[in-house]
């Protein structure tokens, strides 16, 4: 059993925020207040919390396949099924993504299916399959 991580993040609109979670990626709500919602994400805890917009302009990327990954990203590791209906209800609520649904090491070791995308605040997010959850950490 792997535990839970816990992981805050800011956002500049908690309404806005509350509903992409709880509405695009179905993630139950737990407690919240005025400034703060939890959520369980896919059995984790994410907190987001309200701050207000940063004027930095600054985004940092690392080349990987040929695409420009964001720095820094959160996700999760989803059962491959589970990836694939994801991946097609965020195209089907036009989810403007920011690496399109992919399969990267397509037939080798650690063949994983990969997309990235933005919350309504600026987070990225990689959600992230694997044909065999074993290769997680194959070279």
């Amino acid at each position: 059993m792997i535990q839970p991580f816990h992981l805050a993040i800011p956002v500049h609109d908690l309404a806005l925020a509350r509903k992409f979670y709880s509405e695009v990626l179905e993630c139950p709500e737990g407690r919240s207040d005025e400034q703060w919602v939890d959520f369980d994400f896919f059995g984790h805890q994410l907190v987001i919390h309200y701050q207000e917009r940063e004027q930095s302009t600054n985004i940092y990327t690392n080349s990987v396949d040929a695409h420009e990954v964001p720095i820094p990203h959160f996700g999760i590791v989803l059962e491959w099924d589970h990836w694939e209906i994801l991946a097609k209800r965020l195209k089907s609520l036009n989810i403007s993504f920011i690496i399109e649904p992919y399969i990267r090491f397509k037939d080798q070791p650690g063949e994983q299916a990969t997309m990235f995308f933005e919350d309504p605040c600026g987070n990225a997010l990689e959600f992230k399959a694997f044909k065999d959850i074993s290769k997680l950490f194959a070279k």
